[in-house]
């Protein structure tokens, strides 16, 4: 599996996207059900905001719908918004986890079918200009670790279903 990041520098002022591909060995089909319906099997505790082994992540199927946790006392604790849901292709949401959601950004995740065994997930993260320069590039820096902190569970839980 390939890795690829760039675009995360700041470009003539202007806070440019983290962009991501990632290559899984299961078709586009499993690999956007295991971004969105077995969430909870594989998202890292470290990286929700109870830290509470056991949660649920769900990802309601449908535009706007919640993404959102919840704990196993019931609480749940919203993340997002579903702006686009287009599956296998193309999922979109307002990402505002540890955040308001008048400070969310903006994600879309392409799967692209390489060949009935291969996808390449395609992934860009933008909408930082709208927090301000500072507040922006910071809260950009945030979320580039995150996502190096989930998408190696997210490629771990898409080889256990292509074995």
């Amino acid at each position: 599996m390939v890795r690829l990041k760039y675009a995360v520098g700041v470009d003539g002022g202007c806070l440019v996207p983290i962009e991501v591909k990632e290559y899984v060995a299961i078709g586009p089909k499993h690999a956007f059900q295991t971004w969105t319906s077995r969430a909870s099997a594989w998202w890292p505790t470290t990286h929700t905001a109870s830290h509470e082994h056991g949660a649920e992540i769900v990802f309601e199927p449908r535009v706007g719908g919640r993404i959102f946790e919840r704990t196993s006392t019931g609480r749940e604790i919203d993340w997002g918004e579903v702006t686009e849901w287009d599956p296998p292709f193309r999922l979109r949401y307002r990402w505002h986890i540890a955040t308001n959601a008048g400070a969310a950004t903006d994600v879309e995740i392409n799967f692209r079918e390489l060949d009935p065994s291969l996808t390449r997930v395609e992934i860009e993260h933008r909408g930082w200009e709208q927090l301000g320069e500072e507040k922006g590039r910071a809260w950009r820096d945030v979320n580039h670790g995150g996502w190096d902190g989930v998408l190696p569970a997210y490629i771990a839980a898409c080889s256990k279903q292509a074995a």
